[in-house]
């Protein structure tokens, strides 16, 4: 079975100037992969008719399937559906059910007046399909010349989505045999990559040439991931599952979950399971743990708050580190982090409590505490436990590091591992 080959164009000066970061192109690349669809290329392109058009030639003559996205709001720098209109050799017409939808939202449900620019989004070209987005006022469009299938999607994440999810992966599967894909995934921590490498390479010498394995290295974890592709799906299940399996065997010293999730889903899931809770108290990574743990639905079950202590003065009035051990050993120490961590247990009343105190940088390093060091402590009903990390990254890394660290302490405590 040959691969179906699809391309993605994003499209907007803002992508290629840094101001925006394109997350629309890994969102249409996961879910194209998940049912069997290469893709190709990625290319990022101006607010520019000639660039445009050159993009649509180029990928279309080497794929099936064109994805792009942008270019289809109201304003003047908005230049995608016209030019596909001319591309296609359509003319612009109103449609219906979108012009609704938009008066709908601007009328209705935000008592505002509905202006030319507005109906003029509502324009799609005569040639094309209508890919109706119910989570905003710009349609997506389908395409298709040659054999090759082309969809025009909004660039706003969110309705992008929507229509993936909605018309786009359906349309594909339905227009297109696609090969069986099964991927599997797993979490290790404490091991680093190049080790866990050597670890297995007997296995990955093992796998057959239609399973793969992918390292994913990410704030000092590793997922590893089996992708297996196959015609047979029952088939490619089975032989998938046995590989799996040997897998986790091999990593079993440090595997965290055989689930594709992260850090603070597994963390969650162990809590609500146990019925236990957790508080925090953060420092130099001003409330970031916080954020991992309350991310995902459910949260509330487990994770009831936290002290963001980056002055001593909270240290002190609110978790009751002593000046002393700020004049001796300082914040950044063994001493503070674990009356911290003790002190938000006991103040929250929860099973347990997480704290950090460290130096992110890019300033504020002493000789005895260098740039990137971090104390990050875990406490329970019955013991408190400590461990100093040496980061080598730059601060918004240092601090999502020592997070997912600080999430993993925690894990080994609830299941007596520390």
């Amino acid at each position: 079975m040959s691969s179906i080959k699809a391309s993605i164009i994003t499209i907007g000066d803002e992508l290629l100037i840094g101001q925006v970061i394109d997350t629309n192109s890994a969102y249409i690349a996961q879910a194209l992969n998940k049912i069997g669809v290469q893709i190709n290329i990625r290319i990022a392109v101006g607010d520019n008719k000639e660039a445009i058009t050159e993009a649509l030639i180029n990928t279309s003559a080497k794929s099936n399937i064109v994805i792009i996205t942008g270019g289809l709001g109201p304003t003047a720098d908005d230049i995608t559906k016209p030019l596909l209109n001319a591309f296609f050799g359509g003319k612009l017409v109103i449609h219906q059910p979108s012009l609704d939808h938009i008066t709908d939202i601007f009328v209705n449900k935000h008592k505002r007046p509905l202006i030319d620019r507005n109906i003029k989004q509502a324009e799609v070209p005569d040639v094309c399909e209508v890919l109706f987005n119910e989570n905003g006022t710009a349609p997506g469009m389908l395409f298709k010349k040659e054999e090759v299938l082309f969809f025009a999607l909004p660039g706003v994440p969110h309705e992008m989505k929507g229509l993936v999810d909605k018309y786009v992966v359906p349309k594909i599967q339905s227009s297109f045999s696609t090969p069986c894909i099964e991927h599997r995934t797993l979490l290790t921590a404490g091991i680093g990559e190049s080790f866990l490498a050597e670890q297995i390479a007997d296995f990955e010498l093992a796998l057959p040439s239609n399973i793969k394995l992918a390292y994913l290295p990410n704030f000092g974890m590793v997922h590893l991931r089996l992708t297996g592709t196959g015609n047979d799906s029952k088939q490619l299940n089975t032989i998938i599952n046995t590989f799996f399996a040997q897998l986790k065997i091999k990593v079993a010293e440090y595997l965290v979950t055989d689930l594709d999730e992260s850090m603070e889903m597994v963390v969650g899931r162990l809590l609500k399971d146990k019925k236990q809770t957790v508080a925090t108290a953060e420092s130099c990574t001003g409330g970031f743990i916080g954020h991992l743990l309350s991310k995902h639905a459910g949260s509330s079950q487990f994770y009831t708050g936290g002290v963001i202590s980056y002055d001593n003065r909270i240290k002190t009035e609110f978790l009751d580190v002593s000046t002393e051990i700020l004049h001796t050993v300082g914040a950044v120490s063994k001493e503070a982090v674990e009356q911290m961590a003790i002190a938000v247990r006991e103040k929250m009343n929860t099973d347990y409590g997480v704290s950090v105190s460290g130096i992110m940088g890019p300033s504020g390093q002493t000789d005895e505490k260098p740039l990137g060091m971090v104390w990050i402590g875990v406490a329970n009903k019955e013991k408190v436990h400590s461990k100093v990390f040496y980061l080598r990254f730059d601060r918004l890394r240092n601090i999502e590091v020592t997070a997912t660290q600080a999430i993993n302490l925690l894990r080994l405590l609830i299941i007596n591992k520390i």
